[in-house]
């Protein structure tokens, strides 16, 4: 089966180590929780709020392995007093778990946007 799982992390700042780091610790986290390895992903769509354009938030996939797996960034809607500094993902993957099982993760600050189901 497909699924779609949802993450956000909230980065320190608008740099690209901070981004990278960020990234790269939602990705680690959503692959954990959901006990997937690179093989099981489809495609990441990765989005960024509009204050963060120092990286692309894919490269951090491609330096944990997602050398085959389409990736895509996209800018979110500037919406006013939105959440500042969050990189978004939804992964889709093949898994044989019903969606009740599986992990989204948002992580920092992130929590606060979604926390009827983050984990």
């Amino acid at each position: 089966m497909v699924r779609a799982i949802r993450g956000a992390i909230q980065v320190d700042a608008n740099n690209r180590d901070a981004i990278i780091e960020g990234t790269t610790e939602l990705v680690v986290a959503l692959m954990e929780r959901n006990q997937l390895t690179t093989d099981d992903v489809i495609s990441v769509l990765f989005t960024a709020s509009p204050d963060l354009t120092a990286e692309f938030p894919a490269l951090a996939a491609r330096k944990l392995g997602f050398h085959d797996v389409p990736l895509i960034c996209c800018t979110e809607i500037d919406v006013p007093g939105a959440l500042p500094r969050v990189v978004r993902l939804m992964a889709h993957v093949e898994t044989d778990k019903p969606r009740a099982e599986m992990h989204h993760v948002y992580l920092r600050g992130a929590v606060a946007l979604r926390q009827d189901i983050a984990q």
